[in-house]
């Protein structure tokens, strides 16, 4: 499924938070009560901190993504000349349909018209196996020295890179 890829307006931000809670919860990832949920429900935060961009097909908000840039305020992991892109979620209704493939497909194609952009990064948890293999597919490749634990937790978290390249 191709979904048209846009920045969020605040109209979203209801959706966005659904949809994001939605997937976490129902992948199993976190527990609803877990700090990190309230981090990712804070939409109206991450757009002002960051820029929040969704996948809408029907005219429906069906994927929901951060993207972010060295030293901003939500960026982990990003070097200069590097996008990150983070809390990425698809609705459970619209998983399997390819729409994440689309998303990851997007972000590439809007990196590649950034000045100065030469690589993405993105970080993900260990057994976020799904992931992986969608990154992988679409050229993504592991950094593991760059891989890091959140402090205070014991969950090693992996860094995936794709270089840009002509």
């Amino acid at each position: 499924m191709t979904a048209a890829f846009r920045r969020a307006v605040p109209a979203d931000f209801p959706e966005v938070r659904r949809i994001t809670r939605d997937a976490y919860l129902r992948a199993g990832h976190f527990a609803a009560d877990h700090p990190y949920m309230g981090l990712l429900e804070d939409v109206e935060h991450r757009a002002a901190h960051a820029q929040v961009w969704v996948a809408e097909a029907a005219g429906k908000v069906v994927a929901a993504v951060t993207l972010t840039f060295a030293g901003q305020p939500y960026s982990e992991i990003a070097r200069d000349g590097e996008l990150e892109f983070r809390m990425l979620a698809v609705d459970p209704e619209h998983q399997g349909g390819g729409v994440g493939r689309s998303v990851v497909r997007q972000i590439v194609e809007h990196a590649r018209q950034l000045l100065g952009i030469e690589a993405i990064s993105i970080t993900s948890a260990a057994f976020m196996e799904r992931a992986h293999v969608l990154y992988k597919s679409l050229g993504f490749c592991r950094a593991p020295e760059r891989d890091w634990y959140v402090p205070g937790e014991d969950g090693l978290l992996w860094v995936f890179r794709l270089e840009l390249g002509g």
